[in-house]
């Protein structure tokens, strides 16, 4: 009997992990679909991906006019390698859910070195945006 839960244990922690992977998959696709997007100059495109929390903070002309300021300098994308990725039901100034914190070591064409953070969040719906997103 004990073995049998035990197995049963060793299943179920089993699933949770292929869980979190699957959903760190999806994070990462919806993370890197989104980079494809300001990488690319559609900084409105981002903002009509982004998560409701994500719009909610910032109107889309802001949101285009605070990449232009701060993103369009950078220049171009020469390099960009996850460096982490980090599950979390909570995050501070925002509401519960489900989150991936995920870090990117970036080479822009006019930056040498700097940290990019997406965080994507899980919606209602199932699907992965992104909520939050940071360069230093």
């Amino acid at each position: 009997m004990r073995a049998v839960l035990l197995f049963a244990g060793l299943l179920l922690s089993g699933a949770a992990f292929a869980q979190d992977a699957s959903s760190g998959n999806s994070a990462k696709a919806a993370a890197s679909e989104w980079l494809a997007l300001t990488d690319a100059g559609s900084y409105g495109a981002s903002w009509d991906q982004a998560a409701a929390v994500f719009q909610g903070a910032i109107n889309k002309p802001g949101w285009e006019q605070a990449l232009r300021t701060v993103r369009m300098p950078l220049g171009a994308v020469k390099s960009r390698r996850l460096t982490s990725a980090q599950f979390t039901h909570s995050l501070p100034n925002a509401p519960a859910g489900d989150y991936f914190v995920l870090q990117f070591a970036t080479q822009f064409e006019n930056k040498s070195s700097a940290v990019e953070t997406v965080t994507p969040m899980k919606g209602a719906d199932g699907n992965w945006r992104v909520s939050g997103y940071y360069i230093k």
